[in-house]
């Protein structure tokens, strides 16, 4: 069974929130708004969930799962080392549509796919997401549809396509600008973009100036 919480209702966001987060802690999958979508979240932390995010989507190892965090500091706890142009970065454009590739602390207890060592990590601009980052800690997150479907814009949408996989729907709403996240790898000696999103090559050059474009990416994002 699922259930499904209007976090336009204050009442039935702060229930929708404490359900979610027993959710995730249980190892269940709970759906909530990102920013421009909304994704499917588990806690990174166990391989079962993350294994049961990817089997609902359909998804395989090649395609290992982001991650988010809920505030700048929750990069810290999972590489080894920030270097100074990525927490210009992540100050400049955190929280928003910018994911980094880092490499990712090598005693990390998760799976997330074949990863080879980075994760694509990011932070949400959604309150709700935001609030259950900060009671839970950083979360495997990916869209919340069937691979090669549609990105869900609403719950509705989500649920569509998920259905009873999820635990816990919590609906913020209609998305109403899809535009993807731009992707800059942070794993080499210069940053590089991968993808250009919302935030521009510009913007980003105004921040790290010595940041390029192009490049393979070091793991499927």
């Amino acid at each position: 069974m699922s259930l499904t919480f209007d976090c336009a209702d204050p009442i039935e966001r702060a229930e929708g929130l404490d359900t979610a987060v027993d959710s995730i802690r249980r190892g269940e999958l709970v759906v909530m708004p990102v920013d421009a979508s909304y994704g499917l979240a588990a806690d990174a932390f166990q391989p079962a969930a993350v294994d049961a995010l990817a089997a609902s989507k359909g998804r395989g190892r090649d395609l290992p799962i982001p991650v988010m965090v809920g505030s700048w500091s929750g990069l810290d706890g999972l590489t080894l080392l920030v270097q100074p142009e990525v927490r210009a970065l992540v100050e400049a454009f955190w929280p928003g549509p910018l994911t980094l590739v880092i490499e990712h602390a090598p005693s990390l207890a998760w799976d997330l796919g074949d990863d080879r060592g980075a994760v694509s990590i990011r932070m949400p601009t959604h309150p709700v997401a935001l609030e259950l980052l900060a009671r839970t800690g950083p979360l495997a997150v990916s869209g919340a549809n069937r691979t090669g479907t549609r990105v869900p814009l609403s719950a509705e949408d989500a649920q569509e396509q998920l259905g009873y996989a999820v635990s816990v729907y919590l609906d913020g709403g209609p998305c109403i600008d899809p535009s993807p996240s731009t992707i800059v790898d942070v794993t080499g000696p210069t940053p590089v973009l991968l993808r250009r999103g919302k935030v521009s090559l510009r913007q980003l050059q105004e921040v790290v100036p010595e940041l390029e474009e192009g490049g393979r990416p070091r793991q499927a994002t």
